[in-house]
C-alpha cells in the first residue's frame, strides 16, 4: 500500500515538476506565447474557453469510442482466428501488416469520397488505427498458451473450443488489457487527424481552426483535453485489468 503510495507521489510530482519548469522558463526566456504559451496561459484558456471547447471534446470523445468499440470487436474476433489456426495466420497476417502499413491520413480522403465529412470518417480512421495492436497482442497470447495445459485439456476429451474458452482465451487476457490500453490513446490520434481533414466539429477541427488564426493557447488547450481525455481512458482500462486479470499481475513488493 505505502508503495503505491510513493508512485503515485512521485509521479504527480514528476508532472507537476514539469509544469513548473515549463512556467519558469518561459518567463526567463521570454518566449512569445505564439510559439511556447506558458501553462497558466493554457489554464486561463480552458477556463474561458470551456463553454466553446466543451463541445468539441464531447464529439471527439464519440468519434473515439464509437471506432474503438467497433475496432475491439473486430480485432478480438481477428486475433482469436488467426491465433487459433495456423492458416488463418499464414493468410490474413501478411494483409494486415500490409494494411497497417498505410498511413492512416491517407485513406481519410477515401472514407471522405465514400461517406462525405463528418462523424463517419472520424469514426472509420479510430477503428482501423487500433485494429492491429488488438489482433497482434490477442494472436500472440493464444499462440503462447503452454501446450501441457492443452494436453490436459485434451486428455480429458475437451475439444478446440473448449480449449479455447477454458484456458487459450484467458491466457490470452493480459495480452488483451495491454492492446487495450495503447489501441485507446491510438484510437484518439485516429479521430483527430480525420477531424483536421474532413469534419466540422471535433477538437482536431478547434485546433486547426485556431492554428490558422494563430491562437496558440488555444491550440495547446486542445491538446490538454486531449491528453485528460487518452489519460482518463488509460487509468479506466487499467484499474478494468487489475479486476479481471489481476492474478497476472507484479504483487508489490514482488522481486
Amino acid at each position: 500500500m505505502m508503495a503505491s503510495i510513493r508512485r503515485r507521489a512521485a509521479s504527480i510530482s514528476l508532472i507537476i515538476g514539469l509544469f513548473v519548469f515549463w512556467e519558469v522558463a518561459v518567463m526567463a526566456f521570454g518566449i512569445s506565447s505564439l510559439i511556447l504559451p506558458r501553462p497558466s496561459e493554457i489554464l486561463s484558456t480552458l477556463y474561458a474557453r470551456g463553454p466553446a471547447i466543451w463541445p468539441h471534446a464531447k464529439q471527439t470523445l464519440y468519434t473515439t469510442l464509437m471506432g474503438f468499440s467497433i475496432g475491439v470487436m473486430i480485432g478480438l474476433s481477428l486475433g482469436t482466428l488467426i491465433g487459433s489456426s495456423r492458416l488463418a495466420y499464414d493468410t490474413a497476417y501478411p494483409l494486415l501488416v500490409g494494411i497497417s502499413s498505410i498511413p492512416k491520413v491517407a485513406v481519410v480522403p477515401i472514407f471522405v469520397l465514400w461517406f462525405g465529412a463528418g462523424t463517419v470518417p472520424a469514426i472509420l480512421t479510430a477503428m482501423i488505427i487500433c485494429i492491429f495492436p488488438i489482433v497482434v497482442n490477442v494472436a500472440t497470447g493464444l499462440a503462447t498458451v503452454e501446450p501441457e495445459l492443452e494436453d490436459v485439456m485434451k486428455s480429458m476429451k475437451a475439444s478446440k473450443l473448449d480449449i479455447l474458452w477454458n484456458v487459450a482465451l484467458p491466457r490470452a487476457m493480459p495480452y488483451f488489457f495491454a492492446s487495450l490500453k495503447v489501441s485507446v490513446t491510438l484510437a484518439f490520434v485516429g479521430s483527430v487527424v480525420a477531424e483536421t481533414v474532413a469534419s466540422n466539429r471535433g477538437v482536431g477541427n478547434m485546433m486547426m481552426i485556431a492554428s490558422a488564426s494563430f491562437n496558440v493557447p488555444l491550440v495547446f488547450a486542445g491538446l490538454f483535453v486531449l491528453a485528460t481525455m487518452g489519460v482518463s481512458l488509460y487509468v479506466i482500462f487499467s484499474l478494468i485489468e487489475r479486476r479481471v486479470v489481476g492474478w497476472a499481475m507484479r504483487k508489490d513488493g514482488a522481486v
